[in-house]
C-alpha cells in the first residue's frame, strides 16, 4: 500500500476539490487548510504519477470500501491532517509551525522559529516507535539523520528535511489506515466521483470532533 502526499485524482475545472474544501471545514480550527487543485493547475505531478503506477499494475483506491485486502493499492493523504488528527503527536490546539510562514513575520525571523518547531515535531514522531502501528525513524539511515541533526536554517536543506518528514507521516498514515480503518481515519471528498467511479479523496486521520457528524 502506498500513500501519496499529492493530488492523485483531479476532476474539477476550477476552484478547490471537495476533499480540499473539507480539509478546511473539518481541520480549520487547528489552522490546517489545503491548497486548491483543479484541471487548470500548473502542477499535477501526482496525477501523472498515479497514471504511471496504474500502468505498472497498481490500483487507485478512494477509501470508500475501507482498507485494501489484496493487491498493490495507492491512495492520497495529507500529512497535516495526520499531525492534528491523531492523539499520538499531541497537537491538540493547532498545527506546528514547521512550514507556512505566518503573516507579518520576516523570512530572517521565520527560519529559526520554523527550525525549532520542526525539531519538536521530529521528537514527537520519534515517539511513534512505541505506538500502534509503530514508526521507527532509526530503522533507516536517512530518517535517522532527522534525529541526529538539528533542522537547518538554509531554505533548500530545510525543504529536503520537510519533505522527508511528510513522507514518513504519509507512510505512518497508510499503516494507521490499514490497521484501524474508519475507526481512526475518515475519507474526505467521498462524493466527488467521475463517470468511471473514481473518487478524488484524501484519507485523513481524524478525532471525533473533526468528523462531519461532530
Amino acid at each position: 500500500m502506498l500513500f501519496v502526499d499529492a493530488p492523485l485524482v483531479v476532476l474539477n475545472a476550477d476552484k478547490q476539490r471537495l476533499c480540499e474544501k473539507q480539509v478546511g471545514q473539518r481541520y480549520g480550527r487547528w489552522k490546517v487548510s489545503a491548497n486548491s487543485t483543479n484541471l487548470a493547475s500548473p502542477r499535477l505531478a501526482g496525477v501523472r504519477f498515479k497514471r504511471e503506477l496504474e500502468a505498472c499494475g497498481w490500483i487507485y483506491a478512494g477509501g470508500i470500501a475501507g482498507p485494501p485486502r489484496s493487491g498493490r493499492v495507492v491512495s492520497e493523504c495529507y500529512p497535516y491532517t495526520t499531525i492534528v488528527g491523531t492523539d499520538e503527536l499531541g497537537y491538540e490546539r493547532e498545527r506546528p509551525l514547521y512550514k507556512r510562514k505566518p503573516k507579518g513575520l520576516s523570512a530572517a525571523a521565520w527560519r529559526p522559529v520554523r527550525a525549532g518547531a520542526c525539531d519538536v515535531l521530529i521528537q514527537r514522531i520519534a515517539d511513534l516507535r512505541n505506538a500502534s502501528p509503530p514508526l521507527d525513524l532509526r530503522s533507516h539511515s536517512v530518517t535517522a539523520q532527522l534525529l541526529d541533526e538539528q533542522s537547518p536554517l538554509d531554505d533548500r536543506a530545510y525543504k529536503h528535511r520537510e519533505d522527508l518528514i511528510d513522507a514518513c507521516l504519509a507512510a505512518w498514515t497508510a499503516a494507521l489506515w490499514m490497521q484501524c480503518g474508519t475507526d481512526r481515519c475518515q475519507v474526505l471528498g467521498e462524493y466527488d466521483v467521475d463517470d468511471r467511479g473514481q473518487r478524488a479523496t484524501i484519507i485523513a486521520p481524524a478525532r471525533r470532533t473533526q468528523r462531519s457528524n461532530a
